[in-house]
């Protein structure tokens, strides 16, 4: 197997492009495809402790975000539903990473490449390639376009606030919000995206955070609250 495949079609599939390719290669070779001494620094097993932290907090915010009337028995069994490694095997084999692993030739042979254990760690692993390749941001963007419809499985919930705000000005016959980018600053790694909503005669609202998307949904959530569709408490 070649250590230096482009994985093009993963990083299509991904919907992020690395900077730095050795990142992802990294995430996707398995310790039995190296040498003893090579094992810490070149196999995923650093990148999977970084990306489990990444995910983890990330599914944390989807979840606050997306149920707000959820107290925090249930938010901690929808996280943990989402973090197990075996959902995590699940979003692997939807991106066909097995395809991608670079295995030792026993580790191969013995199917390691269908493995939840493997497939979840490395999935994992991704995560976090993506976080040190392009920040928090575009690793939330990534988590939450991966496991976005299996969160969106979870019970009888207020739905999230770019959703609630669309459901309402169409109750009020308006046209959807429209989302402007008013600016972008900070480093490459690090960015801080300012998003304005504009919807009818409503004055704008804007916010700030590491997306597009984050910021979007924060912009929405100010609008809910301003005009008292939503209380304090959500």
């Amino acid at each position: 197997m070649s250590k230096a495949r482009s994985h093009d079609r993963l990083q299509a599939r991904l919907g992020y492009h690395f900077a730095d390719p050795g990142l992802l290669e990294r995430a996707l070779t398995h310790s039995s495809a190296l040498s003893p001494a090579r094992r810490i620094e070149n196999s995923y097993q650093r990148l999977e402790f970084l990306g489990d932290r990444v995910l983890g907090l990330v599914i944390a915010d989807l979840i606050y975000r997306r149920y707000p009337k959820a107290n925090e028995g249930e938010l901690s069994r929808a996280l943990n539903a989402l973090v197990r490694k075996e959902t995590c095997a699940a979003v692997a084999r939807q991106l066909d990473l097995g395809a991608e692993l670079n295995l030792g030739e026993s580790e191969a042979r013995t199917g390691g490449a269908n493995k939840d254990a493997i497939l979840g760690d490395v999935a994992e692993a991704v995560i976090g390639a993506i976080f040190r390749d392009g920040g928090f941001g575009q690793a939330y963007e990534v988590v939450e376009r991966l496991f976005g419809d299996q969160i969106g499985q979870s019970g009888n919930v207020r739905a999230d606030a770019k959703t609630t705000l669309q459901e309402w000005a169409q109750s009020k016959g308006l046209e959807p919000p429209v989302y402007a980018q008013l600016d972008r600053s900070g480093p490459d790694h690090a960015p801080e995206f300012t998003i304005a909503i504009q919807l009818g005669g409503y004055p704008s609202i804007s916010a700030t955070g590491p997306s597009k998307k984050l910021a979007e949904h924060k912009a929405a959530e100010a609008f809910l609250l301003r005009e008292k569709v939503w209380g304090d408490g959500n």
